[in-house]
């Protein structure tokens, strides 16, 4: 167990640095940095000191060497758009709305989904089955944004039941967490539904009903435990697109997330912000995807000893 998560560790490590070296390419192949950074009206003399502060004079590897101590340390300089504020700090006051909403979402998606999936599985082709599809159909085909708008027209405008937008009490985050849990809602249960499918025509679950189990135990500890990959794949995928990926979501409920100042960010060209978003947001998905193989090393021994995920 412990050489499998040292190996997981020293995979996530690679990857964090292969990242560094994307971000740090794109950001000098994409435009001269210069341009975003330098007022308009800026001389040949404020250029020369522009990059000697941001380090542009240096050869590209020493920039890098820099640019990687500096990320190690949460040090991406200060923001453009919003002056005097470092790009980290910015980052990390708004991180916890986003891990608020996205936590709601994936608890209310996992809420609905798993017991959903399951049901469907154990009455194949019956009504609850063709319902349970026809939910996963409905939350595959509505974009987030969309429901969210649909949600405040209903709940909020005509019903005056829950807030419009802003982030205060727990009323605030029902719509939004509802709206990006739909997804999420749909996705689950036609994972967990296709798995426990696999799973109820395996043997080791008819000799337990030949041993008499309860059905209640062969389905819900049994089938479900060794279904569980396949979801929990897919759960640590869409925990990292829900964090990260929720911009017209915040943007449409005026949730103040990160989503939101990745789009500010980048309509201001707002460099070291810019920069900042993208490796941080790329050490969340990799931290995720770590926590989900040791999570995979607990739930299945083979994956532990096989060294991989199969």
């Amino acid at each position: 167990m412990q050489r499998y998560i040292v190996i997981r560790l020293f995979q996530a490590a690679i990857a964090l640095v292969g990242v560094s070296v994307i971000v740090f390419t794109l950001a000098r192949i994409s435009g001269n940095p210069l341009d975003a950074l330098a007022p308009v009206d800026a001389t040949p003399e404020d250029l020369d000191r522009l990059k000697a502060l941001w380090g542009f004079d240096q050869p590209l590897h020493q920039q890098y060497f820099v640019f990687l101590g500096n990320a190690l340390t949460l040090d991406f300089g200060d923001s453009i758009k919003f002056q005097g504020q470092s790009a980290a700090a910015l980052i990390l006051d708004s991180l916890p709305a986003s891990l608020q909403l996205a936590g709601f979402a994936l608890f209310v998606s996992a809420l609905m989904a798993v017991p959903i999936g399951v049901v469907s599985a154990v009455k194949k082709g019956t009504l609850i089955d063709i319902a349970g599809k026809f939910v996963a159909l409905l939350g595959q085909s509505l974009p987030p944004f969309w429901l969210g708008i649909v949600l405040i027209w209903i709940f909020s405008v005509n019903l005056g039941w829950l807030p419009v937008s802003g982030r205060g009490g727990f009323t605030h985050i029902i719509l939004p967490g509802v709206a990006l849990g739909w997804f999420s809602v749909a996705a689950f249960m036609r994972l967990t539904r296709s798995a426990m499918l696999n799973v109820l025509d395996s043997e080791y679950v008819k000799f337990a009903r030949i041993k008499g189990a309860p059905e209640w135990k062969v389905i819900w500890k049994h089938a479900l435990k060794n279904a569980a990959i396949p979801p929990l794949t897919l759960f640590g995928i869409i925990a990292g697109i829900m964090v990260t990926g929720v911009v017209t979501l915040e943007t449409v409920f005026a949730w103040p997330g990160i989503g939101q100042l990745s789009l500010a960010a980048v309509l201001s060209r707002d460099y070291a912000v810019v920069q900042a978003l993208v490796m941080m947001i790329s050490a969340m998905f990799i931290a995720i995807n770590l926590v989900v193989d040791i999570l995979y090393a607990y739930i299945d021994p083979r994956v532990r000893y096989g060294g991989g995920r199969g």
